[in-house]
């Protein structure tokens, strides 16, 4: 049996919290519910340091800003204990409906799911990151989606129009909606849980 961290399980254990705190939607709890159920099995582990991109540089300044409530407290203090081990990655934009400055002015990171801390295929939590005036392409998938917001910014999906969750902010993304953000003066910062059909 593959055996976890103590980092990642603790940060595993804040999320689980923070995102119970925070989540409203019904579908959301109830994604989330399966979601830290499965992960009570850990898979395999990844080894090795981790990498930034350029846009890792608003990473304490959006951080600062996520102090809202303690669950959130904690996880940001989880977070940043197993960030140095993290793979930040840039995401390509297929939809041509990013703002020209979203190369260099965004960075996602894998916690758990493929190339994170934890590798496996029917749980993803992870993070994105974005500077300031950094619109993201639209895009969709096929796993359900919570995302739990620790910063200002903008999201839209399906026809909605553009909502601010405001920070501590939380919703749904059923599978295959279309959805997207973008940040305003400041940077914006999110986690996001997805729960795939497959298991691990």
């Amino acid at each position: 049996m593959a055996e976890r961290s103590d980092q990642l399980q603790l940060f595993i254990a804040a999320a689980s919290a923070a995102f119970e705190h925070h989540a409203v939607d019904t579908q959301a709890r109830r994604s989330l519910s399966e979601i830290f159920s499965r992960l009570e099995e850990p898979g395999e582990q990844r080894l090795g340091q981790g990498s930034r991109l350029p846009a890792c540089v608003h990473l304490e300044t959006a951080l600062a800003m996520a102090a809202f409530s303690d669950p959130l407290k904690a996880m940001r203090a989880r977070f940043q204990a197993i960030e140095p081990l993290l793979i930040w990655r840039r995401r390509q934009d297929a939809s041509g409906t990013a703002s020209e400055n979203f190369a260099e002015g965004h960075a996602n990171a894998m916690i758990v799911g493929p190339g994170g801390l934890e590798e496996r295929s029917d749980v993803w939590i992870g993070v994105s990151l974005m500077a300031p005036h950094v619109r993201y392409p639209d895009h969709d998938h096929a796993p359900e989606e919570v995302y739990l917001v620790l910063s200002q910014g903008e999201f839209q999906h399906g026809t909605s129009e553009w909502f601010r969750p405001g920070i501590g902010g939380s919703f749904y993304n059923p599978p295959g909606i279309r959805h997207t953000m973008r940040s305003a003066d400041t940077p914006l910062f999110a986690f996001w849980a997805l729960l795939s059909d497959r298991k691990s």
